[in-house]
């Protein structure tokens, strides 16, 4: 009996593109009209008292009244939120807090309010209804999902659940997709991530799996476990996986090994979720970039990178931004978060309409010598030469080795490779190239004999999985910072005995 979950799937995904579209076409007005809500319902809270936010009339008043924070500036007001005081960043208490692990503050506490969550929901939601109306490729909602995610078991703290954002987000899948979802509960709550995988391959294999989301990496030793076990490509297993969905980190530098372990070519959409709001989704299957979400409670505000150390950086809205330029991302939300830095850097793709890259971490670069390379440069640089070259790479950081034994000092390449390159010179030669292309500092110290071209140390296989499972972040949304300005993670690979 043919199914109808098809054809109302179309249905809905007619809707919902045009309900996207009315805030896409009006990108100014949808954030003025968020801007204003936010103010108004939060005007009592403590924040907003402290803040003079019954004073503030315009964008230009916030900015003046409200400085740029990160956790560690809001923490004061998140320890009254968690010690179970109300109304302090929002309205009442929160529902949930997203628990993180920061780098210098420890646990992070990410408050989840009634008027924030179902936002995250909606996005991730309306980005595959995007892809069925694109594509008209309704029938995967007849198979089987998985999202390789951290696990749903949430702990309580002063009367407010808190757990990893995914496990929260396990909570609220819709009804309508509860038979399609896998894994089981059961296995979801497996703590240790490569026992669980086991138990998700144990699970998955005989069912008709359509869609498959997680963070590459992890989503990898998934496919590669299923090799292992079946001796099978991933897409002769389940022939009707078509639809890849991906979140976390770029996907460029695994696409060509995810290609081989599928054994053909499948669509895919990019997500740009976090704790603090889910900003992005892919919405075009050939445009660059993801649809900025303006419509979704979180107001917008963008310093250049270059400049954001500076005293008093210019703040920017959406209305003034360019595309090609690195900004800083600052959002103020219906969670209670105000002019907050999620520390990531983004480039606008597009203006009509508003689409993002995430290109590295304000403070994940390399400028150990006034180069400041960041992530998409290193990214794309190793893309363009293993296109050449034919190599399929796992895994690679990058760090500066600023007191080489000998000679100048230089960015060491850390690469886990699924096939050695038969001349790692001439590969590395390739990366250099490209990285001078693209960055004319980087460029001008190489070519005026202050750095060496960059050199590759090959990791050992499962090398990187290792480490992360040595510093207790294996697998869930734990992701391998592609660059850093120091050698902690150089120093482990060496210590652990990682390196080939």
């Amino acid at each position: 009996m043919l199914s109808i979950k098809p054809f109302l799937a179309k249905l809905f995904a007619k809707s919902v593109k045009r309900s996207v579209l009315k805030w896409v076409n009006t990108p100014l007005e949808t954030q003025q009209k968020v801007f204003e809500k936010l103010i108004e319902e939060a005007s009592h809270t403590v924040f907003g008292q402290d803040h003079g936010f019954s004073e503030i009339k315009t964008y230009q008043d916030f900015a003046k009244r409200v400085p740029i924070r990160d956790y560690e500036d809001l923490k004061p007001y998140v320890d009254r939120v968690v010690a179970g005081e109300e109304d302090v960043l929002w309205k009442g208490k929160p529902l949930y807090f997203a628990k993180t692990s920061g780098t210098t503050s420890g646990a992070k506490y990410i408050p989840l309010t009634k008027e924030s969550m179902p936002t995250h929901v909606e996005a991730a939601r309306n980005a595959i209804l995007l892809y069925i109306a694109e594509t008209g490729n309704s029938g995967l909602v007849d198979g089987k999902m998985i999202f390789l995610q951290g696990s749903p078991i949430l702990n309580e703290k002063n009367g407010i659940q808190l757990g990893r954002l995914s496990g929260i987000v396990a909570h609220y899948v819709p009804k309508y997709l509860q038979k399609n979802r896998m894994p089981s509960w059961e296995t979801n709550c497996i703590e240790d991530w490569e026992t669980k995988v086991e138990a998700i391959v144990e699970e998955t294999l005989p069912e008709d799996m359509t869609v498959i989301s997680g963070i590459p990496s992890w989503v990898q030793m998934y496919f590669e476990k299923i090799l292992e076990k079946t001796g099978k490509k991933v897409g002769e297993v389940f022939p009707n996986f078509n639809l890849f969905i991906f979140g976390g980190v770029n996907f460029e530098p695994y696409r060509s090994k995810f290609e081989n372990l599928i054994g053909r070519k499948v669509d895919s959409i990019e997500l740009y979720p976090a704790s603090e709001g889910f900003f992005a989704y892919q919405d075009k299957q050939h445009e660059k970039g993801m649809l900025l979400q303006l419509n979704s409670g979180m107001f917008y505000e963008f310093v250049e990178a270059e400049t954001f150390f500076e005293e008093q950086p210019e703040r920017l809205t959406i209305a003034n931004v360019k595309t090609g330029v690195n900004y800083v991302m600052l959002i103020s939300t219906n969670a209670g978060l105000w002019a907050y830095n999620i520390g990531d850097t983004i480039q606008f793709t597009s203006i009509k309409p508003y689409r993002i890259i995430v290109s590295g971490r304000i403070k994940h670069f390399i400028s150990a010598f006034g180069e400041h390379v960041i992530g998409s440069e290193v990214e794309q640089a190793l893309k363009i030469a293993t296109e050449v070259s034919k190599i399929q790479v796992s895994e690679f950081t990058v760090a500066p080795q600023i007191n080489p034994s000998a000679g100048l000092p230089y960015h060491e390449w850390f690469i886990e490779f699924e096939n050695e390159p038969e001349n790692p010179s001439a590969l590395a030669k390739d990366i250099d190239q490209s990285l001078q292309n693209q960055n004319s500092y980087y460029k001008d110290l190489i070519l005026g004999k202050v750095l060496q071209p960059l050199k590759i140390t090959a990791v050992k296989k499962n090398g990187f999985q290792d480490y992360m499972k040595s510093i207790g972040k294996l697998g869930g949304q734990n992701k391998l910072p592609r660059l850093a300005n120091d050698r902690k993670i150089a120093d482990a690979l060496l210590q652990e005995d990682l390196l080939n």
